[in-house]
């Protein structure tokens, strides 16, 4: 297995902010819109989702930095003498019942003697795992925010082994051998207005179940935005680019911009230069924190030359060649 660092081309100290930063530059690259049917370049996406995915969670990022590629096997407290069930979501490999380095000497002994593990002891309480999914969306999705019906899968400890796999008869009849039983769910998620590549949506309540009667854990949706043919994000800002006829350029004039709302005009001043921008306040993203507040839209002008030149056009353009050498 790939280091996770490796993957994003970050040292292990990296802050954040860094990893953040080289996951959304490596994401835009290997995004499979960007590279359509380039097998490899999607595999380099998933591979880039997962390894930010861990990274980018403190607590992941912890328990990976300590056990490495085995961190995923070593669930949460291990040494507690509990046995933990993790739930696997969306895409995401289910994990099975993880077997814990360190366990209660009673359980040992219990299953030594015929008796059942753990007996005169009641089960702790324990929170239900988080969990964490990815999901795209477009880029007007991330401006007026999306809703996703998911399709989640709860891992429960088999009542008939008690999560072990095998009974004293041999292999589980309630689970094969598994340690855990399945059961699919359907959700309903809202995604916010201004998310970006590598936001996280945070969804209470909808993770792992507890057991003992504990509650759930979260689940976090791992947002990607897709490129947009038409403009480029830098933050809560948009850039776009747009085509100004020569003679608009020159005299002045009218042109219609694209937004993410529709198009707006924008007044051209005479003489206006090849790569002059124009900011449309406003007509940018909405900020996550503060939705009602938006940011920019930047449009670069491209001038586009006429062509296909009829003989008068072409003698006034020589004439302006002669009144202005160099024009």
């Amino acid at each position: 297995m790939a280091d996770y660092y490796d993957i994003l081309g970050v040292p292990r100290g990296a802050s954040e902010k860094d990893i953040r930063q080289a996951y959304r530059k490596l994401a835009r690259q290997h995004h499979p819109d960007v590279n359509p049917g380039d097998a490899k370049a999607e595999a380099r996406f998933k591979e880039i989702n997962r390894a930010y995915e861990v990274l980018s969670d403190r607590e992941k990022r912890k328990r990976y930095d300590r056990f490495g590629e085995n961190w995923d096997k070593i669930p949460p407290g291990a040494g507690s003498g509990a046995t933990v069930f993790r739930r696997s979501a969306g895409t995401h490999d289910p994990f099975a019942n993880a077997d814990l380095g360190n366990f209660d000497i009673s359980d040992l002994l219990g299953g030594l003697f015929g008796g059942s593990p753990g007996r005169g002891r009641s089960p702790r309480p324990r929170r239900g795992a988080d969990s964490d999914l990815a999901i795209e969306i477009s880029l007007e999705e991330a401006a007026s925010g999306a809703a996703r019906v998911l399709q989640l899968t709860d891992e429960l400890p088999c009542p008939v082994c008690q999560g072990r796999g095998t009974t004293s008869s041999g292999v589980c009849s309630g689970c094969g051998g598994a340690g855990v039983l399945r059961r699919p769910r359907q959700v309903e998620a809202t995604i916010p207005a201004g998310v970006d590549t590598g936001s996280r949506v945070r969804l209470n309540g909808l993770g792992a179940m507890g057991t003992a009667g504990a509650s759930r854990g979260d689940l976090y949706l791992v947002v990607s935005v897709r490129p947009h043919p038409a403009f480029q994000r830098e933050g809560d800002n948009l850039r776009t680019q747009v085509s100004v006829p020569l003679t608009t350029a020159i005299l002045g004039g009218e042109v219609r911009v694209p937004t993410l709302k529709g198009q707006v005009a924008l007044t051209i001043p005479p003489e206006t230069q090849n790569g002059r921008t124009f900011r449309l306040a406003g007509l940018g993203m909405p900020k996550r924190s503060h939705p009602d507040q938006r940011g920019d839209l930047y449009a670069a002008v491209s001038i586009v030359l006429p062509d296909h030149l009829s003989d008068q056009e072409r003698g006034l353009f020589q004439q302006l060649q002669t009144l202005r050498p160099g024009a």
